[in-house]
């Protein structure tokens, strides 16, 4: 692992070449005199696969050494979309895609760590029931209703200058974060649980997503169309409308919220995952609904718990070491049998 610098349109920008001992060898290198970031998946049996994104803005942003005056790096994106000419509403819409592929391939690359999976993998593939091949087409179909909606959102909010940006407090920017989280918690646990309870709904809706009985990274937002636009694309909208967030504050809560999600599918409970530490709805709390002792159970999603413990829903478990090797998340035996 090595780290290099170079200067390119007046960023310092780091290179950045790292590979690990597993599986896939993964290597970013952000190359200073283009804007690319280029990725080599290569498996052991000499398969290479190699992919270039064009992410001006993401290599400034994430592998830049600008000095950040803000305590938030919201502050950062002025001078980004002005050097780079990419508007903060076509970064709203991309960005939080652009993150669960990257997110979500990072922790297929893990699910060799078979030490820190809740399933086996022989268990990934048998128990679920749809194909990796559906679930990558399901995922796109519904980010492809969710980028027509972002637009559609910011078109008719406007946009913020980013003079008006630049005067937000952080404390501003810290209330809306968590407006935006409980709003969207709350719009998502009381229809995620209504579409559990009403079998119609249940039935041809949300059962889809139930398919994956052992989840996994990039199947997290594995949904029925419709269930997709109600559940995430109008509960993201509405918690952007009641939080009055800017389209450039959304870029980083929306990616948030996607990282939050994946990883409260990628069926791993990794040690020093700082989601663990901060949220109790997490990878292991998840799985538990995903279980069918804990279907009608766990429907909080992402970030808290709290309407589950106020309304009785709450299944609490323990990490317990699996037969065979791994991790499993297993349910106190007295919520266990009711």
């Amino acid at each position: 692992m090595g780290w290099t610098e170079g200067r390119w349109k007046g960023l310092t920008v780091r290179n950045f070449r790292w590979w690990w001992n597993v599986p896939f060898s993964f290597c970013v290198d952000i190359v200073s005199s283009l804007p690319e970031v280029v990725v080599d998946l290569t498996m052991k049996k000499k398969v290479k696969v190699k992919v270039k994104v064009k992410v001006d803005v993401v290599m400034g942003l994430v592998f830049s050494t600008i000095d950040i005056h803000s305590p938030l790096s919201i502050l950062l994106f002025p001078s980004l979309s002005m050097e780079f000419g990419v508007s903060d509403e076509l970064l709203g819409t991309v960005m939080p895609i652009v993150v669960y592929w990257v997110y979500s391939g990072i922790y297929t690359m893990f699910g060799s760590f078979d030490q820190y999976r809740l399933h086996s993998k022989k268990d990934e593939d048998d128990r679920n029931l749809v194909s990796k091949g559906d679930v990558v087409r399901g995922v796109l179909l519904q980010q492809a209703v969710q980028a027509v909606v972002a637009i559609i959102l910011f078109t008719v909010t406007g946009n913020d200058t980013d003079d008006n940006i630049g005067q937000r407090s952080s404390l501003v920017l810290v209330r809306q974060f968590v407006t935006a989280m409980v709003v969207l918690d709350s719009w998502q646990y009381f229809m995620h649980r209504y579409m559990h309870h009403n079998k119609f709904l249940y039935k041809h809706i949300h059962s889809q997503h139930h398919r994956l009985v052992v989840p996994y990274a990039f199947g997290a937002l594995y949904n029925h169309p419709f269930e997709g636009l109600i559940l995430d694309t109008i509960g993201g909208a509405l918690s952007f409308l009641l939080s009055g967030m800017s389209p450039r504050a959304s870029i980083f809560f929306f990616s948030f919220a996607t990282i939050k999600t994946v990883d409260d599918h990628c069926g791993l409970w990794l040690p020093g995952n700082l989601f663990h530490v901060f949220f109790k709805n997490n990878s292991a709390y998840h799985d538990i609904h995903h279980q069918l002792y804990g279907n009608k159970y766990n429907f909080s999603q992402p970030f808290f718990v709290m309407w589950d413990r106020i309304l009785g829903t709450y299944m609490p478990y323990s990490i317990e070491k699996r037969v065979g090797g791994g991790l499993e998340a297993r349910p106190t035996n007295d919520c266990k049998d009711n």
